[in-house]
């Protein structure tokens, strides 16, 4: 049986990971941790009945995880926690999957060398969606052929997401950089803004709009859209926990989804 610990157990995501972990056989919630609601059970919050498990303070995180005996930790929250709370349970010799966006060149130098050194696994995305990772794939495919293409992002997201663009957005961007050779981003226009080579970044925050993400390739008298929309964030958590599993049965590292679904 694996013992998963969750990160933002109370959250939208937090709760929803929580109760997929309830539905699986081999698995079970060890730990939940958030900045509030301390010794609530989290069963509460994914709505799945009393568990037993007590939300603790994230700022016990390190000794939770050694007590519980986790070997896993699921973190979908914001940028700045989790470059702080990962490489805590790195140094716990406790396993990562890792969702939160929004993070800096920076915050990956210190997360991915707390997961090096303390040769634990880690699964880092943006996006732990099946049909997310395969939008990826075949947006690398379309640039091999549309390079010389006009080529823009649009994504539109709920109007509480906090980091713009989305993580999906800026994958989206690298995958079609990586590609074609190199790519100058412009997020948004304003003004004179006559178009060059740029791949261009747009990001759309309003009302409830889970997620949707759209690769524009334009040329002269045609254009091919690929386009990727969420209706629930249950496909985030369900990808998340399958991710858990995978990942502790795998040698130390650093994955991504590509890994896990043989993309």
């Amino acid at each position: 049986m694996i013992n998963v610990a969750v990160l933002g157990a109370c959250g939208r995501m937090g709760s929803l990971i929580v109760e997929n972990i309830t539905l699986s056989a081999d698995m079970q919630l060890a730990a939940a941790f958030s900045s509030d609601n301390f010794g609530k059970d989290a069963g509460k919050f994914s709505r799945v009945g009393n568990l037993g498990i007590k939300i603790s303070d994230v700022k016990e995180l390190g000794s939770v995880l050694k007590k519980t005996q986790s070997d896993v930790l699921i973190d979908f929250t914001v940028a700045g926690a989790t470059a702080v709370n990962a490489p805590i349970a790195a140094t716990c010799g406790v396993n990562l999957i890792i969702g939160t966006t929004g993070l800096t060149k920076e915050q990956r130098t210190i997360i991915d060398g707390a997961i090096l050194e303390n040769q634990v696994s880690a699964v880092i995305s943006p996006n732990f969606s099946i049909g997310g990772n395969v939008f990826f794939k075949i947006v690398r495919e379309a640039a091999k052929y549309l390079e010389d293409y006009d080529i823009e992002i649009i994504e539109a997201h709920h109007n509480q997401k906090k980091d713009a663009p989305s993580g999906t957005a800026l994958q989206a961007a690298e995958v079609i950089s990586e590609t074609v050779g190199g790519k100058k981003y412009i997020y948004g226009r304003k003004g004179i803004a006559p178009r060059g080579k740029e791949l261009g970044i747009h990001a759309v925050r309003a009302g409830d709009i889970t997620g949707d993400h759209t690769v524009l390739f334009a040329g002269n008298s045609e254009r091919i859209e690929i386009k990727h929309t969420i209706h629930s964030l249950q496909i985030f958590a369900k990808g998340a926990v399958r991710a858990a599993e995978w990942v502790c049965s795998q040698k130390p590292g650093i994955y991504s989804m590509d890994d896990i679904l043989g993309l």
